[in-house]
């Protein structure tokens, strides 16, 4: 039997309370089941974010996709995802990465340690949130072999991202390939997410590729089409390219940017 469907929306600015109380609520009312902040210097604030709108929703679930482990001491972390967990009448959902950006690192007047020292503190950061938070899912999102392998043996959401890897002619078929083996018997408990990088604008088929083209700047308009992470046609075409990623790959969670919001509410309805 097919896993459910379930559908993230991703704030990175907030103009004023109002306007993210606004946002929030219109998100839950669509049909929106995760409301996700991403972790960047000169965004939005993830904890605070995210308080904000526990307090003026009853449905939705909250997360961060995803938090840089790096920013963070373990217990110091823990603390703010027992409050956060309370004050959402235990709605909360942990997204954990390993922190990419060296500017931020810098900017934050912390070191910048290498790749492999990165997971190893991701790790750390699992296990300890793990133990004294069982009951809290948590998403490790990524694409290199050891993120994944954390993921798929201790996270309950994997994260993926579409990116190309290793020349794969299917590159989300061969990381999710990747995961069930790492994951073993658990890979059947796990749910799988795609992050959207790219849907077309109202009325439009083709979509604005500046998101995805800064994740991806040596890539043709042709190749960015082509990712699984970017999205084509209309809500009708879209709805049945996510129903055959779950066929083919399992892939049941999917998170767009709020700038979509009201074109994929379309493609959720279509799925519902």
């Amino acid at each position: 039997m097919a896993k459910d469907f379930r559908f993230g929306v991703s704030v990175r600015f907030i103009k004023s309370r109002t306007a993210l109380h606004a946002k929030v609520r219109r998100a839950e009312d669509l049909g929106f089941d995760i409301l996700c902040v991403p972790d960047h210097l000169g965004a939005a604030a993830p904890f605070p974010t995210l308080t904000a709108a526990a307090m003026v929703t009853t449905r939705i679930r909250l997360s961060m996709y995803v938090l840089n482990a790096g920013f963070y001491k373990p217990a110091l972390l823990s603390r703010e995802v027992e409050a956060l967990d309370l004050l959402s009448n235990h709605r909360l959902e942990v997204g954990l990465g390993t922190g990419y950006v060296r500017e931020e690192f810098d900017a934050a007047e912390l070191p910048y340690p290498s790749a492999g020292a990165r997971v190893d503190y991701l790790e750390h950061m699992t296990a300890y949130l793990k133990e004294h938070h069982p009951e809290v899912p948590i998403l490790i999102a990524g694409n290199g072999d050891r993120v994944m392998t954390l993921a798929a043996r201790h996270a309950d959401i994997i994260g993926l991202t579409g990116a190309r890897v290793h020349d794969a002619e299917d590159p989300l078929a061969e990381r999710v390939e990747f995961v069930r083996r790492a994951a073993g018997e658990r890979f059947e408990a796990l749910e799988l997410n795609l992050a959207i990088t790219a849907v077309p604008a109202e009325g439009q088929r083709i979509p604005n590729l500046a998101l995805t083209r800064r994740y991806t700047p040596d890539l043709s308009d042709k190749e960015i089409l082509a990712l699984h992470s970017v999205l084509s046609g209309s809500p009708r075409e879209i709805a049945d390219t996510l129903s055959g990623y779950r066929d083919r790959y399992g892939v049941t969670s999917f998170t767009v940017q709020d700038s979509h919001m009201d074109n994929f509410a379309k493609v959720i309805a279509e799925l519902r």
